[in-house]
């Protein structure tokens, strides 16, 4: 599989009356185009290459499922007002774009050196970020909106799967409901977790639908929890970092680790 058969592969799922594919050769994209309307979807396909390889025609289902998701939700309009129970907020990385195609901006918030705070509309198989334009639309403030989805997201399951390596407990969290990385904003679970830990406290968001929070008892797990979130963030659907973060006194601290039992903080 290389860029151009999956474009192809891509073109030949989604064709449909109405809409049009343009291949932007230098950033190997292809962008999936309501004709009518004029919105679409930006597809990097290297990314998914990389993905096809490991995960082989699923890699291929998952970006089918989302972009026909998504441009099925841009052709209706939705309203925030009465909605609230589903608004949300999503984990982003820094270098993630806040504003629209439009230029309108995103709201955001934000979290850490690596992070930023989007908050979203939850439709069902998809979401849509809220950007300021469509807030002030509605009459609602920004402040609300943060409230009502740290709200929301206290309100979501944490169960947690286990597993330990070389003497160090990781607690995984992948309900794929596309808001796992947001359990990281739920701080009375991060409370919770950090009373259960015996060594060090670490935490990971390589992509929106994981949540590793690992407890580190001896220098070996540093390096086991690099290699964990280096191989999530390569896989995942949308990448958010490759950082992991020391919790401590309520704080999230992203860490470097260097291998070879070290480690240093940003």
């Amino acid at each position: 599989m290389n860029e151009s058969k999956l474009r192809r592969e891509l073109e030949s799922r989604l064709q449909k009356p109405g809409r049009a594919f343009t291949y932007d050769r230098k950033n190997e994209s292809l962008r999936i185009e309501n004709e009518e309307t004029g919105k679409g979807i930006d597809v990097a396909l290297s990314g998914i290459v990389a993905k096809w390889h490991v995960q082989k025609d699923k890699a291929i289902d998952e970006v089918v499922y989302y972009v026909e998701n998504a441009l099925e939700v841009m052709g209706k309009e939705q309203k925030v007002s009465g909605s609230e129970k589903k608004i949300y907020p999503v984990i982003r990385s820094t270098s993630f774009p806040i504003e629209s195609e439009d230029g309108i901006r995103f709201m955001t918030d934000d979290h850490t050196a690596e992070t930023r705070i989007f908050y979203a509309l939850d439709l069902g198989n998809t979401y849509r970020i809220l950007d300021e334009q469509w807030i002030q639309k509605e009459g609602l403030e920004p402040k609300e909106i943060q409230e009502i989805a740290r709200f929301n997201v206290r309100s979501l399951p944490a169960n947690m799967k286990k597993d330990t390596v070389a003497g160090n407990d990781f607690y995984f969290l992948n309900t794929n409901d596309g808001y796992d990385a947001s359990r990281i904003l739920n701080e009375k679970f991060l409370q919770e977790m950090a009373e259960t830990v015996e060594g060090d406290m670490a935490v990971a968001v390589p992509h929106q639908d994981v949540l590793i929070i690992a407890d580190i008892r001896n220098e070996t797990g540093y390096d086991i929890l690099a290699q964990m979130t280096m191989s999530f963030f390569t896989t995942g659907n949308v990448p958010i970092t490759a950082l992991s973060f020391i919790y401590e006194n309520g704080k999230l601290e992203p860490i470097f680790i260097l291998g070879k039992n070290r480690k240093m903080d940003q």
